[in-house]
């Protein structure tokens, strides 16, 4: 992340806005003392002076509108409704904070959605964070993470007690996969700290194998986004896991973010040093080998790690059947890992256009996600950004070329710049066969708006709708209705259908306050089908090829996205007023295809591999 005092500016000015104000202020001091000590000019000054300027009226509570070039488009009614009481979630994050503006208390907590019952139903899990252990913490009771069993009517039981998930650390993210392959999903929690590995027991409990397994990393980490994915094709699940700073109170102390008329605030991770991220290859025996100097990055010239990662996303960005890793680094460059099929990775950012914006400079980066646009002929992967930039669009064709940040062009650029973005994630909002955007925001700073009177520390979130190749801007950002556009300080985003009405619903989580539940209630206009693919191995990196109504769709199975969560692992592809599949192809991971008979519409179907 970093701090901005409008567009354009450079990367140094960019991570010292703080004192730019300091000078200004300076600077104004000697005016008023020249105007003292020379009675005449100060009159000829007042005089002459020009008004002020009027003060700003930050636009962050309005919705978006539909983009000028695209006015003549119609945009779907989009409404979501907030049913968070109604569905008996009642989850506050904890943050920590109690005045010392530490780095971690404005960056958490994740969220899943999973089946760990094995019910058909999408239950939720939310990561908390904590009170620091050298708090007086005045007789609170231990903040803990939250499971919550979706009992198939619209409404969720919290079983974090019965579960064995009220568990009590300074949590960040989360990654769901059954590592063992018992047929269960099981749980990954990271944190500033150990993280831990929660396995699964027949859907009723889960057990602490953190040490058993070797991946609860060094207890100084810090760990944020995490993914499961079977990199070596083996059969059963790895462990990707990103760090974001070398970190510790007395080192947040020693870097003393300020900012005038504030004091200690939440800044920018630039003078904080940098982590390598963790990889675990799952040796099939309940263990995991560490063997992240696969994904290791220095500075060559000093040997110091080069990551400060915030978001990953396993895709296989060249089709080549092996899953590669994009990792979003914040204020420095963003990683390829390039799966080179023998057990090794190339890191390739920067040769793959994906490490910089469009003008070359390091983005504080934040959610990630990736989606294939106009069948699989074009991937794109969106980042989410700091405020006052515009959240990136890197497109690029499937068969592995460079690629190209479209932010402006396709349309998400303008609007995106005025919010600091978390959560991001590709979804089909309006089930019309089109991937959409959507992003959650919020900012870091409390305060940000004594001296950025434009940003705001609530932000909504938003939906850029995807209107396809034949519009003058291929996204629009839309006018959305219902609790939509409440302002939140949003992190943590994932969807799932938990109604199973077909379209997609949203969960956020909010830095300090209340998680929310976003029902979508969207007119029933559209068809669609979703897909739940079972086989004995790990499903996860399968890709599905659909066609309906003369258009294709490719979607890859990977619940890992957005920032810090996960979204559910079933398969959701809207048709439109398409009244038929026409095809439908499965390239399972280990590259076996198939190509069974369409299921009904307007349902959801389990489609298992034939062995």
């Amino acid at each position: 992340m970093r701090y901005q005092v409008g567009p354009g500016v450079d990367d140094d000015r960019n991570n010292r806005a703080d004192e730019a104000v300091i000078a200004r202020a300076f600077r104004r001091s000697l005016v008023v003392l020249a105007v003292l000590a020379t009675i005449a000019l100060a009159a000829g000054l007042w005089l002459k002076r020009e008004p002020p300027p009027p003060e700003q009226r930050s636009a962050l509570a309005e919705q978006p509108v539909a983009a000028p070039q695209n006015s003549g488009i119609a945009l779907p009614e989009l409404n979501f409704t907030d049913i968070t009481a109604a569905a008996g979630v009642n989850f506050i994050h904890v943050s920590g904070a109690y005045g010392e503006r530490l780095l971690p208390e404005t960056m958490g907590g994740g969220v899943a959605f999973l089946d760990y019952d094995g019910d058909g139903d999408q239950d939720l899990l939310l990561v908390n964070s904590m009170l620091w252990p050298w708090r007086d913490k005045d007789g609170a009771a231990p903040a803990t993470s939250a499971l919550y069993r979706n009992d198939g009517s619209g409404f969720f039981e919290d079983v974090s007690a019965s579960t064995g998930l009220d568990v009590t650390l300074y949590g960040m993210g989360v990654a769901t996969g059954d590592f063992d392959n018992d047929g269960w999903v099981d749980i990954y929690i990271t944190a500033v700290g150990e993280n831990r590995l929660f396995r699964n027991r027949d859907g009723q409990r889960f057990e602490d194998v953190t040490r058993e397994a070797g991946v609860g990393g060094n207890a100084a980490d810090w760990g944020t986004s995490a993914a499961f994915v079977d990199y070596d094709r083996d059969g059963d699940l790895d462990l990707f896991v990103a760090n974001y700073v070398r970190w510790s109170r007395d080192i947040d102390f020693e870097v003393d973010y300020q900012l005038t008329g504030i004091g200690r605030a939440y800044g920018p991770p630039t003078n904080y040093a940098g982590t390598q991220s963790y990889l675990f290859r799952n040796d099939g025996d309940g263990r995991f080998a560490d063997v992240s100097e696969l994904v290791a990055v220095s500075n060559p010239a000093t040997g110091e790690p080069v990551g400060k990662g915030l978001g990953v996303i396993p895709v296989d960005i060249n089709l080549d059947g092996w899953p590669d890793l994009v990792v979003a680094n914040d204020t420095v460059r963003n990683f390829l890992f390039l799966n080179q099929g023998d057990g090794s990775f190339v890191e390739s950012g920067a040769d793959a256009g994906l490490a910089f914006d469009s003008s070359g400079a390091a983005t504080g980066a934040m959610g990630i996600d990736a989606a294939w646009l106009d069948g699989e002929k074009m991937l794109a992967i969106a980042i989410g950004n700091f405020a006052n930039e515009m959240s990136s669009l890197f497109v690029a064709d499937s068969t592995g070329g460079v690629f190209t940040d479209e932010a402006v062009i396709s349309g998400i650029g303008p609007a995106s710049r005025k919010v600091l973005s978390f959560g991001l994630f590709f979804f089909d909002v309006d089930l019309d066969g089109r991937e959409d955007l959507f992003q959650a925001n919020g900012h870091v700073e409390n305060e940000i708006a004594v001296v950025q009177p434009s940003q705001a520390f609530a932000q909504p979130p938003q939906i850029f709708w995807n209107c396809g190749d034949t519009c003058p801007r291929r996204f629009i950002a839309a006018a959305v209705g219902g609790d939509f556009g409440v302002a939140r300080v949003g992190r943590g985003a994932a969807y799932a259908d938990i109604d199973a009405d077909g379209d997609l619903d949203i969960a956020l989580t909010a830095v300090g306050g209340p998680a929310r539940l976003l029902r979508n209630d969207l007119a029933p206009d559209n068809n669609w089908v979703r897909l739940n693919l079972e086989d004995s191995a790990p499903v996860f990196g399968a890709r599905v090829r659909l066609s309906a109504g003369g258009r294709q769709q490719l979607r890859y199975v990977q619940p890992s996205r957005s920032y810090l969560s996960q979204t559910e692992v079933t398969l959701t592809f809207g048709l439109g007023a398409a009244e038929r599949i026409d095809a439908l192809e499965i390239t399972w991971p280990d590259g076996v295809v198939e190509s069974p008979p369409p299921p009904p519409l307007n349902a959801a179907a389990t489609i298992r591999r034939r062995r």
